[in-house]
């Protein structure tokens, strides 16, 4: 278990958190047959938002990279909670969601934090399908939310 997944993450100076309770009727995640489909996930710690605006406006790149890190860090810990991170065979498909300011079009720098994340806890089986888009508005006013779909064993 030395180079699975909660390791990689150590090695990172990242620990999974708990996960964030749901902030409207759904779910975290939910397992059908070998894919797991992870909700919408802010940059929430301990309860509260790390950041709110717009990328562009407020917030800016770099830090939403860094929230887009958060954000798949709080999808891992859904994932983990249903059927365990060591059970992840492979990332299939991240969509990230980034409040824009008009004019920002920096939406796959900021997802890559997100990306990055998930390639360097699960090498290969990291690489995904992704989408980057540029949204008005995320709930509770989130700068970044992504969503995720893993496949398990």
């Amino acid at each position: 278990m030395s180079n699975g997944p909660h390791a990689k993450l150590a090695e990172l100076g990242l620990a999974l958190p708990d996960v964030v309770p749901p902030v409207a009727s759904y779910v975290p995640a939910v397992q059908s047959g070998q894919h797991v489909y992870v909700s919408g996930q802010l940059p929430v710690v301990e309860g509260k938002l790390l950041a709110t605006g717009q990328v562009g406006a407020g917030v800016s790149p770099e830090q939403a990279k860094d929230l887009a890190e958060r954000c798949a860090l709080n999808a891992l810990a859904a994932v983990d909670s249903l059927v365990g991170l060591e059970n992840i065979v492979k990332i299939v498909k991240l969509t990230g969601f980034v409040a824009s300011a008009p004019g920002f079009h920096g939406q796959p720098a900021v997802i890559n934090g997100a990306s990055d994340l998930l390639g360097s806890v699960f090498g290969e089986a990291g690489r995904h399908a992704r989408s980057a888009v540029g949204v008005a508005e995320l709930p509770l006013d989130a700068p970044v939310e992504i969503e995720l779909i893993v496949e398990v064993a």
